[in-house]
């Protein structure tokens, strides 16, 4: 009985690395969570640049009238001035910007991703890409 107590006295303390192996776990959870989080933020916002730019890139349509009928058209010059004059001052670079069938603009649109802190557990730097697409009606 003795040398059991003795044992469970040897045991003092042994809680402690244990507390702040789970503690580091846990900041180091929270550390990828902030990240993953501000990763779904940029891409969230480079998804809204490029439907902006798109939206704009529609916007450069010329007006037609085939006999009495009005019809808009897109040419690729129209759509990446418009997109590339939307981005001017933005942290996104314009990749491409078309009119693939006369009617719709095409834009895409490309930025990267830094982490807010740096860590081996998250990539400094991530490519982020996302492309949109616009298509101009008259009714």
């Amino acid at each position: 009985m003795r040398r059991a107590r003795r044992l469970l006295a040897d045991e003092d303390g042994s809680i402690l690395p244990l507390a702040v192996g789970y503690a580091v776990l846990a900041l180091a959870a929270v550390f990828v969570c902030v990240c993953a989080t501000s990763l779904y933020l940029a891409q969230q916002r480079l998804d809204q640049l490029a439907d902006a730019a798109a939206l704009a890139g529609a916007d450069g349509f010329a007006l037609a009238v085939d006999g009495e009928t009005p019809r808009a058209t897109l040419t690729d010059a129209a759509v990446h001035a418009q997109a590339s004059a939307l981005l001017a001052g933005e942290d996104a670079a314009l990749v491409d910007a078309a009119a693939p069938d006369g009617r719709s603009a095409r834009v895409t649109v490309r930025s990267e991703w830094r982490t807010p802190w740096i860590s081996a557990l998250v990539p400094a730097a991530v490519p982020l890409e996302s492309t949109a697409t616009s298509r101009v009606a008259l009714r």
